[in-house]
């Protein structure tokens, strides 16, 4: 629906929706809008833990990854609502589960026509360790089912590997802990960076217009309302 309404009449919509909400939840909704990325994304493929999945999104969340790509193959991604502290509503969950597809190639082939560098996080001998990693380009960091790690497909597919160091016997970490220390090792460098990392100021906008709906009880019937009387007019 947004992609339709030209960016005057969403500034006017913006305004309009924060009249619900008190001055300080608007603020924070501005705030945090302009500290959003889609400069680095999260892939996750096959994860079929609830409790990870959560931890995962509840990372993302935190760090201010705004996309998070799904891919369902034989697992059902669900998260356990305790853990993710409702953190789901403030990202942008993207999924992938076409019956009959091969859905790692869908959405790993869609990230590189969008202009995103794979980085598969694996354990292969030539993986770089992940604070080497230079993020001048768009990346999407992608992460495997918790045994197996990624399939062979999201490998053959990737631009490069990626590791975090360890020094144990174990070798291994968690996956919503790979994720959260993959994530603040890398926003931390972008965000010291002069890269431009940060949304659009339409990208911001529909994130606004996105997360005031949701914070306003019937806030979809309010734009609604808001789009009927502006053409009205």
């Amino acid at each position: 629906m947004l992609d339709k309404i030209p960016i005057d009449m969403k500034l006017d919509l913006v305004s309009y929706l924060s009249d619900f909400v008190t001055e300080e939840k608007y603020q924070l909704i501005e705030d945090i809008s302009a500290l959003r990325t889609r400069h680095l994304t999260v892939v996750l493929e096959n994860i079929y833990q609830p409790h990870n999945a959560s931890a995962v999104i509840r990372s993302c969340e935190c760090f201010g990854i705004q996309d998070i790509h799904v891919i369902e193959k034989s697992n059902h991604f669900r998260a356990a609502g305790p853990i993710s502290l409702g953190s789901d509503q403030w990202v942008s969950i993207n999924r992938y589960n076409h019956r009959q597809e091969d859905n790692t190639r869908l959405c790993l082939e869609k990230l590189k026509q969008e202009g995103y560098r794979l980085a598969a996080l694996t354990l292969r001998e030539d993986s770089i360790a992940i604070n080497d990693m230079d993020l001048n380009q768009k990346t999407a960091l992608c992460f495997g089912e918790e045994m197996p790690g990624l399939s062979e497909t999201a490998h053959e597919l990737a631009d490069i590997f990626v590791k975090i160091p360890m020094y144990g016997f174990t070798q291994s970490f968690n996956i919503s802990v790979t994720v959260a220390i993959s994530l603040f090792a890398l926003t931390n460098k972008l965000r010291k960076s002069e890269i431009a990392w940060t949304l659009s100021e339409a990208e911001q906008i529909d994130l606004e217009i996105t997360w005031l709906s949701q914070a306003i009880r019937g806030g979809d019937k309010i734009i609604e309302r808001f789009l009927e009387q502006y053409h009205s007019s």
